[in-house]
């Protein structure tokens, strides 16, 4: 979110570059760090990938040489603040079954 924000920031500033994060590339390194101590775990040599922020191609770019399409940053913030939450629904969810759980198994 902190990279579409400065992406929005920044529509108005001359030839500036607009990034984009993959979260597959970044997950995958992620992986790739991890150690392997047992068999059922992640196989750490297939995963891999470059975390670094990558330029985004536009559709149309401004000729200040902005790269910024402000309507579909926006699109991608709110589709991203919509996935946030959800996520935060479902774990809030699953803790309160938990918590459930084990306060019916004391009793």
């Amino acid at each position: 979110m902190e990279v579409l924000a400065a992406n929005l920031a920044n529509a108005d500033t001359p030839r500036y570059q607009a990034r984009d994060m993959e979260f597959r590339s970044v997950l995958e390194g992620a992986a790739a760090r991890l150690s392997v101590t047992h068999s059922r775990h992640i196989d750490a040599a297939r995963a891999g990938g470059d975390a670094d922020l990558k330029y985004r191609i536009p559709h149309q770019p401004a000729q200040d040489g902005n790269t910024v399409e402000a309507d579909l940053e926006l699109a991608r913030y709110a589709e991203n603040a919509v996935a946030y939450q959800a996520s935060l629904m479902f774990l809030n969810g699953k803790i309160a079954s938990l918590r459930s759980a084990l306060s019916g198994s004391r009793g």
